[in-house]
């Protein structure tokens, strides 16, 4: 278990070592682990560090600065929501194929994922965000945490865990930096412009 702001984390999967200094939670992905269920095929992986909290009741907003050292394609830093391994969702600071670090996002639901790039980003690191409101989701992102962009709204079944994942699919591992985490009860006010 750590703290980071005013809540606390359990790792349901841990990461190769991580530490937390200065309310900022590094952690190191183990070689070649992710999660995702291929909507092509049956290729399943569901081992990528994974650590959650219970959410506030009611409207709440998960955000985070996500560092990412990449060395390979689709190393990553994510927020997540997790019901169980059928059902979930992550919002990533992903590099793609090509070298590009880009925001990705997948949802899962009856065990198949539903994967979507979104904007490439100038440099390894970003501001993302999950909001849940009226008993559905939306994923933002950031370059500065003041101006966001939406990257998707979505439902997800039944009640969730919500935390932060670490991943290494085809690579050697790759540390991340998570800092200013907040977990808060809170509105997101403006859906398309993100406050």
């Amino acid at each position: 278990m750590f703290t980071l702001g005013p809540s606390s984390f359990d790792w349901d999967v841990s990461p190769a070592k991580w530490e937390v200094a200065d309310e900022a939670l590094t952690a190191v992905a183990a070689a070649r682990t992710d999660i995702f269920r291929s909507p092509i095929g049956s290729h399943v992986k569901e081992d990528a560090a994974r650590a959650l909290t219970e959410p506030p009741s009611g409207d709440w907003q998960l955000r985070a600065r996500v560092r990412v050292d990449f060395h390979a394609d689709w190393d990553a830093g994510a927020l997540l929501l997790w019901r169980d391994d059928r059902t979930w969702a992550k919002l990533n600071l992903e590099l793609a194929p090509g070298g590009t670090p880009s925001i990705f996002s997948v949802v899962t639901r009856d065990g198949r994922s539903d994967d979507a790039v979104g904007a490439a980003v100038g440099g390894s690191s970003a501001w993302l965000r999950i909001s849940s409101l009226d008993g559905g989701y939306a994923f933002h992102s950031s370059h500065d945490g003041v101006t966001w962009r939406l990257q998707r709204q979505f439902t997800l079944d039944g009640p969730v865990r919500v935390g932060l994942e670490v991943q290494s699919p085809v690579g050697d591992g790759c540390e991340v930096v998570f800092d200013q985490v907040r977990l808060e009860a809170s509105r997101l006010a403006h859906l398309f412009d993100g406050r």
